[in-house]
């Protein structure tokens, strides 16, 4: 089994710092709302826990010119 990095760091309230090997990013919201992620490697992604068993998520990257 490969080993992993990741470490997540709560800066404000509703706001992370999240770490691993290759990039970095920050994620806004809460439990209650949709959460927004904004990536180092340009990758935004914002989710929603729904009720139940769902979620919602949508990822968009940034395109490379």
């Amino acid at each position: 089994m490969p080993l992993t990095f990741r470490k997540s760091f709560r800066i404000l309230p509703g706001v992370r710092l999240n770490i691993n090997k290759r990039s970095w990013s920050i994620t806004t919201g809460g439990k209650n709302g949709p959460k927004h992620t904004h990536s180092s490697t340009g990758r935004r992604t914002t989710s929603m826990d729904l009720p139940g068993p769902f979620g919602w998520r949508r990822t968009t990257t940034k395109r490379s010119k």
